[in-house]
């Protein structure tokens, strides 16, 4: 009896948490983020594809786990020759659009069904670029699966008066942990349908009651007769009030939402034979840090980004743990050759981009 149980035991995989740390800072990061800007502008955004590089590997280079730090495996010239062919596609839908309304409907329904194609190839392209102790990241999606998850099934939840879109959302999540490996190790998740409808429905009542609030503020505020009296003044006084409002409003049921959701996706995700791992973002800190990030890039007028990157980072990593499992298996590279870059930047180009909550 006391041997089976020592066998039973010894099946059990045990983990350990490991150091998971970013080592970058603002003052190091504005000198390159500069840099990168007026470069960009003096050669009319041809650096801009040598800034992405930079900015990537120092970001890459500065984030740790278990003693060892990740890798940006692209090129510029790699990037740039993407960057380019996108620009070259993007002036011919506007030029198409502007000579034939009707010949950009056509264009703009075939990019349509070339989204799930760069989806997954901008996927795969920003997976592949990235490693950690020489082992590459990989995207396996294909494109019958994105045109379902991404096209699909949001469309059918506009005939459901959007109560199949928190189910839409979970599929997308799915979607892009379970195609997503390291090395030969393909990553694991079981997320639960009925986290994302609690989430958007609690999300959806915040939303309500915080506009329920303002309305009402809003209508005794107009009612004051002494405002009244000033239309000019009252007229300024609303629309400053109003996109304050606006910027609260969401930045703060988008923190609810993110945080709620990246906490489960991590916590049901793992790598088989290799990690878990685990998420503690919390509504307030969130809703804190990007309310504070935006009135910063608002009263620097833009010049306190790196301090707002650099900090979003940190906390993210902060609040992430990844467990790993004493006895993993050996994880080995196998992929044969690198993807290009062209459908990334044309998905960057056309505003098709695509990362987990």
């Amino acid at each position: 009896m006391d041997i089976e149980q020592n066998n039973t035991e010894n099946l059990e995989p045990t983990f350990t948490k490991s150091n998971f740390s970013f080592h970058g800072n603002a003052v190091e990061f504005f000198g390159i983020w500069i840099v990168n800007v007026l470069l960009t502008i003096v050669t009319l955004g041809i650096y801009s594809a040598w800034a992405k590089v930079r900015t990537n590997r120092y970001i890459h280079g500065n984030t740790e786990v278990d003693g060892h730090r990740f890798d940006y495996l692209a090129t510029p010239w790699q990037i740039l020759k993407g960057r380019l062919i996108a620009v070259a596609i993007f002036a011919l839908y506007w030029i198409v659009s502007t000579v034939s309304p009707v010949g950009g409907v056509l264009l703009g329904l075939g990019f349509l069904f070339l989204t799930p194609f760069l989806i997954c190839s901008s996927m795969r392209f920003k997976m592949r670029m990235s490693s950690y102790r020489n082992v590459r990241f990989d995207f396996t999606g294909r494109y019958g699966q994105a045109a379902i998850n991404f096209i699909l099934l949001p469309v059918l939840s506009v005939f459901t008066l959007y109560l199949l879109l928190p189910w839409a959302f979970k599929r997308i999540d799915q979607f892009i942990v379970s195609n997503t490996k390291y090395g030969n190790k393909q990553f694991d998740t079981n997320l639960s349908t009925g986290t994302y409808y609690e989430a958007s429905l609690l999300t959806l009542f915040i939303a309500l009651g915080v506009g329920i609030v303002f309305f009402v503020a809003l209508a005794m505020f107009g009612l004051n007769p002494e405002m009244m009296a000033d239309q000019a003044a009252l007229s300024g006084v609303m629309t400053f009030v109003i996109f304050a409002v606006y910027i609260i409003f969401f930045t703060f049921i988008q923190a609810f939402y993110k945080a709620m959701i990246r906490n489960h996706i991590f916590a049901s995700s793992k790598i088989d034979g290799v990690a878990k791992f685990d998420s503690h973002f919390t509504f307030s800190s969130l809703a804190f840090l990007q309310l504070t990030n935006l009135l910063a890039l608002i009263f620097t007028f833009g010049l306190a980004y790196p301090w707002t990157r650099i900090r979003s980072i940190r906390y993210n990593v902060n609040r992430t743990d990844i467990y790993l499992d004493k006895r993993r298996q050996l994880v080995f590279d196998d992929l044969e050759q690198s993807p290009s870059a062209t459908t990334d930047e044309i998905a960057n180009v056309f505003d098709v981009d695509v990362a987990l909550t």
